[in-house]
């Protein structure tokens, strides 16, 4: 089926789990979870710049937070890939929506780092520009392959701040990463009931792209100041490890699918169950 069918096809759906999203998610404001008493000028305003010394949190907390900060700055390019795709009607609101609930990720994240100054805001900062200089690239994909890949990285970043909260040493960390948590879980739950019924209205097209999205599945990564990437450092922390993406990530989704008890399969269908049969529960 065209991408320009599967749009129209798939736009009541969009629109409705809009606004079943909006009514789910929880209102909060990113302020409220900054300590702006602990705040102080840096050097430029006749205060005190940054020395490691000043820094409470722990390595492990310290690069989770970088690395989910660089990840939310840099979503105008993630989504100027996804946007791309998504350019009408309930489809465009929904991008919309999507970016501006991640950036108030960001603005959260960056603001609480620089006001505790748990991180160096300098090599922070140049990180940011890097990284978004850089900026993000995906391969061509149809609908169904964007839907699939965000599906499953939303699903990802949920387990990853999820388990950020349970290591911190800092209870301020903690309830970050579970508010993010709980927005990552609720953004997951839309690309997936999209993918649903993509199933729904083409399953053999569907299945092939979460066959190869799931084979190609890499979350964003991030180059750190010491040189190691935010994979290597995460896994370490046993933040997120993608060994255990086919446990955490992939076969939750593929059961909430019913992936592997549908019967509307045909050869192509077949073919993409078969390939993904070790992941069956």
């Amino acid at each position: 089926m065209a991408d320009r069918v599967l749009l129209e096809s798939l736009a009541p759906v969009v629109e409705e789990n809009l606004v079943r999203h909006v009514e789910a998610a929880a209102e909060w404001q990113p302020h409220d979870y900054v300590p702006w008493d602990d705040g102080r000028n840096f050097v430029f305003l006749g205060g005190t710049d940054w020395e490691p010394g000043q820094s409470t949190l722990s390595e492990v907390s310290k690069a989770a937070l970088t690395v989910s900060v660089l990840i939310a700055d840099n979503l105008p390019a993630y989504h100027r890939e996804v946007g791309k795709y998504l350019r009408t009607g309930p489809w465009w609101r929904w991008v919309g929506r999507w970016t501006a609930e991640e950036n108030r990720h960001e603005i959260l994240i960056r603001n609480y780092l620089m006001v505790t100054r748990a991180v160096d805001p300098v090599a922070l900062e140049r990180m940011r520009m890097a990284h978004m200089t850089k900026g993000f690239r995906r391969p061509a994909m149809h609908l169904l392959d964007v839907l699939a890949t965000v599906a499953f990285e939303e699903a990802a970043a949920a387990v990853r701040h999820r388990n950020t909260a349970a290591v911190a040493d800092d209870p301020i960390v903690a309830a970050i990463a579970d508010r993010i948590a709980a927005d990552d879980e609720l953004q997951a739950v839309f690309f997936a009931n999209l993918v649903a019924a993509g199933l729904d209205h083409a399953p053999d097209q569907a299945a092939r792209a979460i066959a190869d999205r799931i084979a190609d599945f890499q979350v964003p990564s991030v180059e750190l100041a010491d040189g190691r990437t935010s994979d290597e450092v995460l896994a370490e922390a046993g933040i997120y490890d993608s060994a255990r993406e086919p446990e955490l990530v992939f076969r939750p989704l593929l059961e909430r699918w019913n992936f592997f008890t549908r019967t509307d399969f045909g050869e192509v269908g077949e073919k993409a169950r078969a390939e993904l049969a070790h992941l069956k529960g």
